[in-house]
């Protein structure tokens, strides 16, 4: 067995037994989940998506044992240089993939409890608002009594001479514009193209086999490089819906 063989098989056995912890984590809780390992950012696989991966795993491992049987080294040094290009170039940010689990990282006090802890309730004492003690009595202001003789008049406010309006001139009144003319006709949407629609056909039958629902498959596919905007994605899976619903039943 070369080196290159040697470490194949080692990570093969590691995917094996990262695969069927997730078949056990997938009974718990959300919570539960996310307190089993130290897990990297991704979204929960379901239990499809792990029995495909341990089926494909297996029949790696088919392959490796039999080319290891025909002396073949250079099969094993090819999939490593496969799975060093698929994480340089190949693999795009998506964040649908199954995290590696360490029986010795899980974290045992968790279990399959389900269990929520309560939250804790902190009583504080009312706070009470004392005034300042210049604000509880106010002395009344002193009134101030006229001389007898020597009160003051106000003068009587002129009134203002009256405007006469002018006969020859009308009042001048805002024109008002057309409805037509200030309304604005919405922008047509723009045409996907043919070698789009059909990536982006692909792409929502593929998430909806992977357990995804109908209404985050637009952020989803927004994520994947050389798509529209999540708008358009949104009009567009409306528009083919029953498209995708067809193509996802028959594969």
């Amino acid at each position: 067995m070369t080196p290159a063989d040697r470490r194949i098989t080692e990570q093969i056995d590691k995917w094996l037994t990262s695969v069927d912890l997730h078949l056990k984590y997938v009974e718990l809780s959300d919570a539960a989940y996310a307190r089993v390992q130290p897990w990297p950012k991704h979204d929960r696989p379901t239990r499809w998506v792990l029995e495909v991966a341990r089926q494909k795993i297996l029949e790696l491992k088919s392959h490796c044992e039999t080319r290891q049987a025909m002396g073949d080294g250079r099969f094993a040094e090819s999939l490593e240089l496969m799975a060093f290009l698929a994480n340089l170039v190949g693999i795009q940010h998506i964040q649908r993939f199954v995290p590696l689990a360490d029986p010795d990282k899980a974290n045992t006090g968790t279990g399959a409890s389900q269990t929520v802890e309560a939250p804790t309730i902190v009583k504080t004492a009312p706070v009470r608002t004392v005034r300042p003690a210049d604000d509880a009595t106010r002395e009344m202001p002193k009134l101030r009594v006229p001389t007898p003789g020597k009160a003051a008049t106000a003068p009587a406010p002129k009134a203002a001479p009256p405007v006469a309006k002018s006969a020859s001139r009308p009042e001048a009144r805002p024109a008002s514009r057309p409805a037509a003319a200030t309304a604005r006709p919405e922008p047509a949407p723009k045409a996907v193209a043919a070698d789009l629609k059909e990536k982006m056909l692909a792409d929502a039958v593929r998430l909806l086999k992977w357990g995804k629902p109908w209404h985050e498959l637009a952020e989803l596919i927004g994520r994947i490089a050389d798509r529209p905007a999540v708008p358009e994605i949104r009009k567009f899976l409306r528009t083919h819906k029953a498209d995708i619903e067809a193509r996802a039943a028959r594969s």
